[in-house]
């Protein structure tokens, strides 16, 4: 599926195995807005799951991360606005003794 567009589509309960996404861009992902002839003010989309993902030097940009959990995770280098997530870590370490 290399070089391969997928617009306007329900992809609920996929599941990707093994793949390789480098250069990948994903974007638009999550319910149809409020202009979408879809859209339905009371849908909630279902939680997404990501599992040994290597997502290194890959950017997130406008989007919400409400409620999302890492954990087991190399954070090295990893920034949220510009903030290291290391000394943000000590920071709240420190802070709870």
């Amino acid at each position: 599926m290399a070089g391969s567009k997928i617009t306007n589509a329900d992809l609920s309960d996929l599941e990707i195995d093994g793949a390789q996404l480098g250069g990948a861009y994903i974007h638009n992902i999550g319910m149809p807005p409020e202009s979408h002839p879809n859209y339905d003010p009371a849908a909630r989309q279902r939680p997404l799951r990501f599992e040994n993902c290597h997502l290194e030097g890959s950017t997130l940009t406008g989007g919400s991360l409400k409620d999302v959990e890492v954990t087991d995770c190399a954070l090295t280098g990893m920034r949220i606005n510009g903030i290291l997530v290391e000394k943000l870590l000590e920071a709240y370490a420190k802070s709870i003794g």
